[in-house]
């Protein structure tokens, strides 16, 4: 995934109301969107350089939104994805371009498909020639052991029915899987489960149904004034407890 436009590099204030931040950009204070509605934990210390893109639409309150931190995680710094609204594209990319092999061979992609109860599936892989197969992305920005991706960072209740519905799905004879995207170096995945027992609760009798489950590293390229900023799926890494 690569952004339109160069991004704008300045240093984090403070983030407060779950979607606000406020940022220094070249002396200046100024108030950005903020796409995670999560706790952000270990990517909120004031002074953390971050980069925020500019939004074209003029009639926006908000004109920039924050993308990315670099953050500590140990004795390393990591840039970190922290717009959710960037996986889907992010995954649905790798996907088209065969860089996930467990789910290359399908004839056709579409994404924000209504399936379940009342809900849409991120993305919908089909063929002919085999089951339709269900993809639900997280987005995953929790690292509080060096290496260690998690997720969640905050309890998240559609998480939970997500995951008994995709198990539907396997029972009524599809595919189903549960791609978490993971928005910086990592070198493996677990769920945080001290955070919402309930959905780690929910995990296992998921997979027991037969849900699926990969967890893909991304690379992220800040970018400069000469080179838009990029994101894109690096490797994947194993589920560990």
């Amino acid at each position: 995934m690569r952004f339109d436009v160069p991004l704008v590099e300045g240093r984090l204030v403070r983030r407060y109301k779950r979607f606000l931040a406020d940022v220094e950009v070249a002396g200046e204070i100024v108030t950005v969107h903020c796409a995670n509605p999560g706790a952000m934990t270990g990517l909120t210390a004031p002074g953390n350089r971050v980069w925020l893109s500019r939004s074209s639409n003029v009639k926006r309150k908000l004109p920039l939104s924050w993308e990315m931190v670099e953050a500590a995680f140990g004795d390393r710094l990591h840039v970190v994805g922290i717009n959710t609204a960037h996986p889907n594209r992010i995954a649905a990319e790798a996907i088209a371009e065969g860089a996930v092999p467990e789910l290359a061979g399908y004839g056709a992609l579409r994404r924000e498909v209504r399936y379940g109860k009342a809900s849409r599936v991120d993305i919908l892989l089909e063929s002919p020639d085999r089951p339709a197969c269900y993809v639900e992305v997280k987005n995953v920005h929790l690292m509080r052991e060096p290496g260690l991706a998690e997720f969640p960072d905050s309890v998240t209740a559609r998480g939970a029915r997500h995951l008994e519905e995709l198990g539907d799905m396997v029972e009524a004879g599809h595919r189903a899987v549960m791609l978490f995207v993971i928005q910086m170096p990592a070198d493996r995945f677990t769920l945080a489960a001290d955070i919402d027992p309930f959905y780690a609760k929910a995990f296992a009798p998921a997979r027991e149904r037969g849900v699926e489950a990969l967890a893909l590293a991304c690379h992220l390229d800040p970018g400069n004034a000469d080179a838009p900023a990029a994101i894109a799926v690096s490797h994947p890494v194993p589920i560990v407890p």
